[in-house]
């Protein structure tokens, strides 16, 4: 993946651009429910991107079920991606991700919760910060490099 472009606008371009709840999660740093995120259960393989700017930040094969209530994965796709910064918004250390590339609050980053991973990391992320790309159906890349159309699972 590699580090990404910055991404610089004005607030008033950010507003214009992003939903009501995805500026305020995005730019505010807010949080959204708690199960109410349209990828907290999603299993579908593909690349998670920021809702803000585009960056890809997360892969499907870093995503695992915490039933915390938002997205989780172990690890971004590249670490480039997202920065890590000290929040005590809240009286207590946690640690804030955002997207390296626009600077869009992401979540939060635990550590040492006992999930069976292979960083013991837990990047807990806000649905409406992120965009799926989906992973390209697996025949595509076959039958793009034999030149043929794409037919697999065609209902015709």
């Amino acid at each position: 993946m590699g580090a990404q472009q910055k991404v610089v606008k004005s607030d008033q371009e950010w507003r214009a651009d992003l939903e009501p709840q995805a500026y305020a999660v995005l730019r505010q740093a807010a949080t959204e429910r708690p199960f109410t995120g349209e990828y907290t259960d999603t299993t579908a393989p593909g690349v998670y991107a920021c809702r803000a700017c585009g960056a890809e930040l997360f892969t499907s094969q870093t995503k695992f079920h915490s039933h915390c209530g938002w997205p989780s994965f172990y690890a971004p796709g590249d670490q480039d991606n997202v920065t890590l910064h000290v929040d005590d918004a809240l009286g207590m250390e946690r640690t804030e991700v955002r997207c390296a590339s626009c600077g869009s609050h992401l979540g939060h980053l635990f550590a040492g919760e006992g999930y069976q991973t292979p960083t013991d990391q837990r990047y807990c992320i806000n649905s409406v910060a992120l965009r799926l790309e989906p992973a390209p159906h697996p025949g595509a890349a076959a039958a793009a490099l034999a030149g043929q159309p794409d037919l697999a699972g065609s209902a015709d």
